[in-house]
């Protein structure tokens, strides 16, 4: 193996417990990352001509140990350097890779964040293969991993405890399934599978499953996921085409993670919960000799406990299936059919259902079924198999223009002006995506397109619907088929009250902006003014700072996580760190995290980005903005 190639697999194996490590020290994610990196850096320049070093893992650990404390003199400016020195860093533990995983998974980020976050501090991924991996420029992974490390600035570095750890436990194994989910069955692009995801949300469950080997719902993922990626090279032909489970050639399944996956739910001791459940069924399949001794009832028996664990669409549409293959078809579709408006986006449902109404005999049903499944998926390989179980019915061709011919050619008209054109294709995307663009004008009725707009529209102002209705029915009125917009109705407009200061403070916001909102609203204090607080600044039992600027509940109850463990420096800080070229003054650099005040034009784009308005909105009438 090359030096490169060397330090690369140390690096992934080893990265976690590394910025684990450091973290414990610097108590900032974002600067262990980067600490750690530089040890990286280090290793890529001096292994090739020194030779990697025997203990590699240790070499890069020392390193890194060495550059946080470089950084925590700089910061500190101790005095006492050499009794810093004399005193070394801890060692990790696996406790700190586990506090690791808990914070990459907090639940301040959203779940993307999460993703991405934990890909690279916790698998070691660099920003291009998350991208790579997601199908989404590196840049926006780059975005998603900077503002979850800002988000993260204030959050304690401890393990959770009591009531906390089992809804922590769940983020945490959440975001673990859907990296691995991802992987198996991937949203879009061109292959069903992204093998590389699999493995790392398998690598990253038994990590897990080591740092917490008490609790029974991370062995029910692991084996969950060990029988899922059993099945790998049967889930597709020799095309790449999808073949579906009850299909599938079960010699090609791999014995070894089946039994694995096995091992693993006989360590998952306890109550059952949502893994154990889902990894109980999974070992349902594996212990079937073929499709036809497969047992339904238990299938579908725990996919009801499962429900009161999850009570979501997919989980009932999961036991429809079961049902239908234990009961019958019919009863399968019974239950389908009570999910069309909250799947009514979702291309598995009318996947589903074709199946149900094929096994039914109802061919031509079947048909328009999955011609609209192929429609609503994002993935090519998935929609090319739907588009060929229909083709393979042999069904004649539909009458008259198809829904998405028509949408192209009222969108193609010269008369259209380009905003117009650009109105009327955003409501006929989501119109075309619920019917599928193959379905004839013709045999539709006026309940399809009144689901269709329903299930594209489900909770939005009264407003936003009958722009959207007025839209459809001039498709409709020009397509000819003014009677499909019969069962459209507008809604009635409520005067909204006008916005006030304290509507304009959003809860779910993250936490820097809700405190410079909330304060500003409080204090009516220039914004400037409030922006060029400092920590030491602030006295926080009087609720008030040095140069007079005093606050109330709302900002005192938000102010204490804000800053955290930091001391001194700008209360408000930018989200990046500044370019070596760009530093600011001294001032308005915070010296414990290296970040920047954050300025007035930044605080305004994101007030407005969120609210419409402007940070004046904030301060009663009669004072100035700045």
């Amino acid at each position: 193996m090359s030096v490169q190639g060397t330090v690369e697999a140390v690096w992934k194996r080893e990265s976690a417990r590394i910025v684990a490590g450091l973290l414990r020290t610097v108590h900032d994610v974002g600067l262990a990352e980067e600490i750690a990196q530089d040890a990286l850096v280090a290793a890529l320049e001096q292994w090739p001509a020194q030779g990697v070093p025997d203990n590699p893992a240790a070499w890069l650990t020392t390193v890194a140990k060495r550059r946080a404390i470089d950084h925590l003199r700089r910061a500190q400016r101790l005095d006492t350097s050499d009794a810093l020195a004399r005193e070394p860093a801890p060692e990790p533990t696996p406790d700190d890779v586990l506090r690791l995983m808990f914070v990459s998974c907090h639940p301040v980020l959203p779940t993307p964040a999460r993703v991405a976050l934990t890909l690279r501090v916790v698998a070691g991924l660099s920003p291009r293969e998350i991208a790579r991996a997601f199908l989404v420029g590196e840049s926006v992974i780059i975005q998603r991993i900077a503002d979850a490390k800002r988000s993260l600035a204030s959050v304690p570095y401890e393990l959770p405890s009591g009531t906390e750890l089992a809804a922590r436990l769940s983020s945490v194994l959440g975001v673990i399934y859907l990296i691995f989910n991802e992987g198996y069955s991937a949203t879009a692009g061109t292959d069903l599978m992204r093998p590389g995801l699999c493995l790392e949300a398998l690598r990253l469950g038994r990590l897990l499953a080591e740092l917490a080997p008490d609790e029974a719902e991370v062995h029910g993922l692991v084996a969950l996921m060990e029988i899922q990626q059993s099945r790998s090279a049967a889930r597709t032909g020799p095309s790449g085409r999808p073949i579906p489970l009850h299909e599938q050639n079960r010699g090609r399944w791999d014995r070894l993670l089946i039994r694995r996956g096995f091992a693993a739910m006989l360590r998952a001791r306890g109550g059952p919960g949502p893994y154990v459940l889902q990894a109980a069924i999974a070992v349902c399949h594996a212990q079937a000799a073929s499709a036809a001794d497969t047992d339904w009832r238990r299938i579908a028996t725990l996919y009801s406990a499962l429900e009161r664990f999850l009570p979501t669409p997919i989980v009932r549409l999961n036991r429809a299936v079961a049902v239908g293959f234990a009961e019958g078809p019919q009863a399968g579709l019974d239950l389908v059919d009570e999910l069309r408006s909250d799947l009514a986006d979702y291309h598995l449902l009318p996947s589903v259902r074709g199946d149900l109404l094929q096994r039914l005999g109802r061919t031509a049903e079947a048909g328009e079924e999955w011609i609209r499944a192929a429609s609503l998926t994002r993935n090519d390989a998935e929609r090319a198999f739907l588009l060929d179980r229909a083709a393979s019915l042999g069904l004649p061709a539909a009458s008259g223009p198809t829904v998405g011919a028509a949408i192209d050619a009222f969108l193609a008209r010269p008369s259209l002006a380009p905003a117009t054109a650009r109105a009327y294709r955003q409501t006929l995307f989501r119109v075309r995506r619920t019917l599928g663009d193959r379905a004839s004008l013709a045999s539709l009725a006026p309940i399809s397109f009144a689901e269709a707009v329903s299930a594209a529209w489900p909770s939005v102002s009264p407003r936003t619907w009958n722009r959207h209705v007025s839209a459809v029915r001039s498709f409709l009125t020009w397509a000819g088929h003014p009677s499909l917009a019969a069962e459209l109705s507008q809604q009635v407009i409520s005067p909204s009250p006008r916005a006030t200061p304290s509507t304009l403070v959003l809860p779910d916001a993250p936490l820097r902006e809700r405190v410079l909102w909330q304060l500003l609203q409080e204090s009516a204090a220039p914004i400037g003014a409030v922006l060029a607080l400092n920590v030491e600044d602030l006295d926080l039992p009087e609720r008030r700072s040095r140069n007079g600027i005093a606050w109330h509940s709302g900002t005192a109850e938000l102010l204490p996580s804000l800053i955290g463990t930091r001391t001194r420096g700008p209360l408000f800080l930018s989200d990046r760190r500044p370019a070596p070229a760009r530093q600011p003054a001294a001032a308005d650099l915070c010296p414990e995290t290296g970040r920047r005040r954050l300025s007035y034009e930044r605080a305004e784009y994101l007030f407005k980005q969120a609210t419409g308005q402007s940070l004046g909105r904030l301060r009663p009438r009669g004072h100035a903005s700045q």
